[in-house]
């Protein structure tokens, strides 16, 4: 090996601790790449740093994406890519779009998704949190029942403020299933709080089997259930998904492939009541 070769190597092995030691890993891992390019390409210093700084600005952007959908804990299989959005009529794709791009987070506006169990509610929900993870926003997913649980368990410890702050950083707040949480009065007063805190400042996006009409059976005071509406609606997109229930209709596909009868007939061949009443209890609950 020749001296200006063994200079070479070390130079390069001080220039990767270097890109180490200023977390450059975009830098890092393609300078060598792109510097066979730009002496291929006859490239000027300021153009082979520009192609560099894109790569490096990309990666910083996927790891970014990735920390966020980690703390988001949104469910890694509910996108929109895997959402069959023909399914549901009342909801279309501009709309969608719109929800996805950010600006609505941007405004503070809430999203409230209403329709009965296996529509498809939480996984739309989902899909459009994704979409606003990877357009720059950070989104938190829970179980209603986890977060309303967690909440109380916080304003025992007094800890109630400090909790709503640790939400607070995240721009969007996807509260799922909130239809199956049957408060006591601590319970209605920590999600009421919850609500006013992120009014007018961050988003909050909702689903739910339940009805406005039946958000009595949720706070279980008048007027307190009229106010956090008001609070919901005063700056939302409401999507109302009434179809049949996607999982009623993957079970039925399976039984007519195999030649089963169709429990969801009557034997006069009347269709069944819909579902909504008798609603399944939530699994155990998770802090979140």
């Amino acid at each position: 090996m020749t001296i200006a070769a063994e200079e070479n190597d070390a130079v390069t092995d001080a220039l990767k601790l270097l890109l180490r030691s200023f977390r450059l890993r975009g830098f890092e891992e393609n300078y060598a790449l792109i510097a066979d390019h730009a002496n291929t390409e006859n490239l000027s210093y300021e153009s082979f740093l520009y192609e560099l700084s894109k790569v490096e600005a990309e990666e910083r952007r996927n790891r970014k994406i990735e920390r966020r959908l980690k703390e988001s804990r949104l469910p890694r299989d509910k996108t929109l890519e895997t959402y069959d959005l023909s399914r549901v009529p009342s909801v279309s794709k501009q709309l969608v779009a719109q929800l996805c791009d950010g600006t609505l987070v941007d405004r503070a506006e809430n999203v409230l998704a209403f329709g009965n169990p296996g529509t498809g509610k939480t996984h739309l929900l989902c899909g459009i949190a994704h979409e606003l993870v990877r357009n720059g926003r950070s989104v938190f997913f829970t179980q209603a029942y986890a977060l309303v649980q967690h909440l109380v368990a916080a304003k025992r410890d007094l800890r109630l403020p400090q909790e709503i702050r640790r939400l607070d950083r995240f721009d969007a707040l996807l509260i799922d299933d909130l239809g199956y949480v049957q408060q006591d009065r601590a319970e209605m007063d920590v999600l009421f709080t919850l609500f006013a805190e992120r009014y007018e400042r961050r988003t909050i996006m909702i689903t739910s089997n339940l009805v406005f009409s039946k958000w009595d059976q949720i706070f279980r005071d008048a007027m307190t259930t009229a106010a956090a509406i008001d609070r919901l609606v005063h700056h939302a997109r409401i999507l109302e998904l009434n179809t049949e229930s996607f999982r009623a209709a993957k079970a039925h596909d399976r039984k007519r492939r195999r030649g089963e009868p169709d429990e969801s007939v009557t034997r006069r061949g009347e269709p069944l009541p819909p579902r909504g009443e008798g609603l399944p209890a939530p699994p155990e609950a998770v802090p979140p």
